[in-house]
């Protein structure tokens, strides 16, 4: 089994970014304002795992990859993203941050890690693997489009900081998730289906 370099700058950097998620400045911030939660979470369930995976060796990440088919993965991402986003879950975990909320960030990374599997070490085809990333982002775009247009905040724990209103918080939160899912997925997408033009051409 062997890392190359970028795969070990690769690995590196997800493990740097998810602790710097969780004991870094979104750690506090994330008490006070909605919108620096929700990038926490992101991070933890897409930027982290995505550099974890793609950092594993190969033989490693087939090996992984048996345990997550993506009829598991995505739907294992999905149901993850939205449980942890109900109301009563969400300020729950928030109420109990040393048990429920560091429940929320492992499943999320676990999640997340899921999610990149068949990506990075799958045997799909880069049509696929297009079609896979466009899934993922139509499935998930609701959740942030809900917080962005809800006309009242949704979640209790969040009475406003930083000059910024219960509302103006979630619907920032909302702006940040649509704007980084469509950066992230459409940059995949825009990777993989040229990946399966080259291929057909």
């Amino acid at each position: 089994m062997e890392w190359s370099r970028a795969r070990v700058a690769s690995f590196v950097a997800g493990a740097m970014l998810a602790l710097a998620a969780v004991v870094g400045p979104l750690h506090d911030l994330q008490f006070d304002l909605l919108a620096a939660h929700l990038l926490q979470n992101v991070v933890l369930a897409e930027w982290a795992p995505a550099l974890l995976v793609f950092g594993l060796p190969p033989e490693l990440g087939r090996r992984l990859g048996r345990f997550t088919p993506v009829w598991i993965a995505l739907p294992f991402w999905l149901v993850t993203y939205y449980a942890w986003h109900v109301p009563p879950v969400y300020d729950a975990a928030l109420e109990h941050p040393a048990t429920l909320l560091q429940l929320e960030h492992l499943s999320y990374l676990l999640a997340g890690t899921a999610l990149w599997l068949p990506l990075a070490h799958g045997s799909l085809s880069n049509g696929a693997k297009a079609a896979y990333v466009f899934a993922a982002f139509v499935f998930v775009s609701p959740l942030g489009l809900l917080l962005l247009f809800l006309p009242s905040a949704a979640y209790d724990f969040y009475d406003g900081h930083w000059g910024l209103t219960g509302l103006e918080d979630q619907q920032l939160a909302g702006v940040t998730m649509v704007s980084e899912a469509g950066l992230v997925f459409f940059a995949a997408l825009a990777f993989y289906f040229a990946q399966f033009a080259r291929e057909e051409r």
